[in-house]
């Protein structure tokens, strides 16, 4: 009983089942009716059980037939996905795609851009993932991705490739109700000390990892985005430096506050890295197309 499923079968199988008839089956799949009847004889005496109900005219499969066809598509599918990532693979086309944003840029986009690639219909998985801090080289470091979008920094040493996306201007914002709102002048290291800092956490593996926190504070809450860092401090939970082009619509509707800090935060220039060598063109296309978005980040 050793592979008595084949690929074979289950193409067979799935004919028959969609197409009603062994004949009908048989003329889709370019083969005579008896090649036909000799697979599904031979599954059925591997497997011990009938697949098909012979008591009707119409090819009806039995509970077994149903439950070896149900399982057996997503072997068919997964034979197929593979037969047009090889054939991908030679045209030029990754079949797979491993692109990570910094959480400092906003997510908008990059989806806007996957989805004109969806369009194209490529056989090519493109998966996402968020990276913080050092994050973003560290998982191109680690070749945990292809590309990085909005990696920030100090470059670590490597052979990386980059293009300059914008710089990114950092403001002190705050929840409108927070007590270091209500001062006018520039709010000092001290009186930072005695409220809670929101920090993002760095997600490198292999680098030591950085600190974002750019003063001290008595107390630190440490988040894992920047979407989770905006939503902290418009609650009023804490302080801390925010991208400003990720805040305009907070603080344009009340939920945030920008106030002058005394400890300065410079601008980071933000770029799109990758390493390989040569590219292929998936990851061209996703170069090209990354680098034409407007990430509403300041010119450098």
């Amino acid at each position: 009983m050793n592979n008595a499923i084949t690929l074979e079968a289950l193409r067979v199988l799935e004919a028959i089942d969609q197409l009603g008839s062994f004949a009908a089956a048989a003329e889709a799949l370019f083969k005579v009716p008896s090649a036909l009847t000799y697979t599904v004889k031979k599954l059925e005496e591997d497997l011990g059980v009938p697949l098909f109900d012979r008591s009707r005219q119409k090819a009806v499969l039995t509970p077994a037939g149903l439950l070896v066809l149900e399982r057996g598509r997503s072997i068919l599918d997964a034979a197929r996905r593979l037969e047009e990532s090889v054939m991908a693979l030679e045209s030029g086309w990754e079949p797979r795609l491993r692109i990570a944003r910094d959480t400092v840029l906003s997510e908008e986009p990059l989806i806007s851009v996957v989805g004109d690639f969806l369009s194209q219909d490529r056989p090519v998985e493109v998966i996402l993932s968020e990276e913080a801090v050092g994050g973003a080289w560290d998982a191109l470091q680690d070749d945990r991705v292809d590309l990085v979008i909005g990696a920030t920094g100090e470059r670590p040493k490597g052979d990386f490739h980059t293009r300059i996306l914008g710089e990114v201007e950092f403001v002190f914002a705050l929840s409108p109700s927070h007590p270091l709102a209500l001062l006018e002048a520039p709010i000092s290291a001290a009186q930072l000390r005695d409220y809670p800092a929101i920090v993002v956490s760095d997600t490198s593996k292999i680098f030591p990892a950085r600190d974002s926190g750019i003063f001290a504070s008595r107390q630190v809450v440490k988040v894992d985005t920047m979407r989770s860092k905006i939503e902290a401090q418009c609650s009023g939970l804490g302080v801390g430096y925010l991208p400003k082009h990720r805040i305009r619509e907070a603080v344009n509707t009340g939920r945030l506050v920008i106030r002058e800090c005394e400890i300065p935060r410079p601008n980071q220039v933000a770029y799109l890295v990758w390493k390989r060598e040569e590219l292929g063109r998936g990851l061209s296309w996703f170069i090209e197309q990354l680098a034409k978005q407007d990430w509403c980040l300041m010119k450098c």
